[in-house]
């Protein structure tokens, strides 16, 4: 499933190709064709992201709520666009750009009283201006949950996700089943500020790369961009990575480095 830099990435992309732009929306599949009609002819004032979920701000205040979940694809091509390929649930054409939509786990047109809802079920986002880490601290330090399942729960930090959280905790040394209220701030501190750089790198640089970060990131290779995550061997002190369940997705720890 995507994680929250992918999001903003894109929603950085979609605000600069269609914004305050008449688009042409359709729904090849089927699917949204009654929303798609509603939309066609309008324009975007924004497009804006928290956590893993896209938003689009149109004129007369409709807006459109997109998650990918774990097969959701925008495909991106330059006008005149290819006829549509596979199911298609959301096509927009602008000016110069037309975005495919296939798989999403939801499309769906909300209003403003929808939208005010499912933020308010979000937990802080670290790539949003408007981000607390103290309210994200107050959560955490009050829970006897691992850290490692914590980080994974939406509510709490929107956009981390299974790799982020293991590379997350092995920079940050911490072994991922300390419960959370026996961090100290510091630790919180930390991990926090090494979610806001991560997550800034995987948007600007359009994946996610925990390691290297000392050489050009655009010349590493695949296997040179992460720590743990799915590698045999720690990085640093060449010991066995363990993998386990946690959080109802594996998770990937050096226990030499990560003993906090």
């Amino acid at each position: 499933m995507p994680e929250g830099h992918t999001i903003h990435r894109l929603a950085r992309d979609h605000q600069k190709w269609f914004v305050d732009q008449k688009l042409i929306v359709s729904s090849p599949q089927g699917r949204f064709e009654e929303e798609a009609a509603k939309l066609s002819g309008k324009s975007i004032r924004e497009v804006s992201a928290h956590g893993k979920h896209l938003f689009y701000h149109w004129n007369r205040n409709l807006l459109t709520h997109i998650h990918l979940g774990l097969y959701g694809k925008f495909r991106v091509h330059s006008n005149p666009a290819s006829e549509p390929r596979g199911a298609v649930r959301l096509r927009m054409i602008g000016k110069n750009r037309t975005v495919d939509l296939n798989g999403p786990n939801c499309c769906e047109l909300i209003n403003k009283a929808d939208f005010d809802k499912l933020k308010a079920r979000l937990g802080q986002d670290p790539l949003r201006k408007d981000a607390s880490p103290d309210v994200v601290w107050e959560r955490i330090s009050r829970s006897r949950a691992a850290i490692g399942t914590l980080l994974l729960n939406q509510a709490v930090i929107a956009g981390i996700g299974n790799v982020y959280r293991a590379e997350i905790l092995y920079l940050a040394g911490i072994h991922p089943e300390t419960p959370a209220n026996q961090l100290k701030r510091e630790n919180f501190d930390e991990i926090w500020k090494l979610t806001v750089d991560l997550l800034r790198i995987g948007v600007k640089q359009n994946r996610i790369i925990t390691a290297g970060l000392d050489r050009p990131l655009r010349k590493l290779k695949s296997s040179e961009r992460l720590n743990v995550y799915k590698r045999k061997l720690c990085r640093d002190c060449n010991g066995k990575i363990k993998t386990w369940e946690l959080g109802n997705r594996k998770m990937y720890a050096c226990l030499k480095c990560q003993k906090r």
